[in-house]
């Protein structure tokens, strides 16, 4: 029987989560200087990261049990990842949005009366109501947002990435690492 230690997959996703929240930083900032609006589709660039680093926190994962990794494994793996991704990522924006950069907040308020506006299903109080309601609970929406819907898209993702990377011991792999292990004869 294998007494050895399994590593952990926390620490490998957390690992990929900071690489991830460092270029999603860079990303943000990027948008900014280039004038990137929040509405712009060019912004859903920023998923290519979160999907690319997760396989690669799946990958190392599955690397570091010496190239074998059930589905359930490589799924929390992933699912870690989206996890704090979302914490950590959901703090950033709350971060960057109330206190680093209020413009870009105050920009997508004015593009939200905009869209309300040309609409034309409200009235004009009925906008001011809802803007007043955005206004001063957008910033905690986007918060509980994040830390709520990027794990359950990451779960989505995790799965396929599971799916990709699992590799299951053999029958002949585990008799092997068992006569690895078996005492020798003297």
């Amino acid at each position: 029987m294998d007494n050895t230690k399994k590593p952990g997959s926390a620490q490998v996703a957390f690992k990929w989560t900071l690489i991830y929240i460092v270029t999603s930083i860079v990303l943000t900032y990027l948008w900014q200087f280039l004038g990137i609006g929040t509405t712009s589709p060019l912004r859903y660039i920023s998923f290519i990261p979160f999907i690319a680093f997760m396989f690669l926190a799946q990958k190392e994962y599955s690397e570091k049990l010496g190239g074998f990794m059930t589905f359930g494994e490589g799924f929390v793996a992933g699912l870690l990842f989206a996890v704090f991704s979302g914490v950590l990522g959901a703090i950033f924006s709350y971060i960057y949005l109330a206190v680093l950069s209020p413009q870009v907040w105050q920009q997508s308020l004015d593009a939200t009366r905009a869209a309300l506006e040309s609409k034309g299903t409200l009235s004009s109080d009925q906008i001011d109501q809802a803007m007043n309601i955005t206004a001063k609970y957008g910033l905690i929406l986007t918060l509980v947002g994040g830390i709520v819907v990027m794990p359950i898209v990451g779960a989505i993702i995790s799965l396929i990435g599971a799916a990709i990377f699992k590799k299951e011991k053999s029958i002949l792999d585990i008799e092997r690492d068992a006569s690895n292990f078996a005492d020798p004869v003297s």
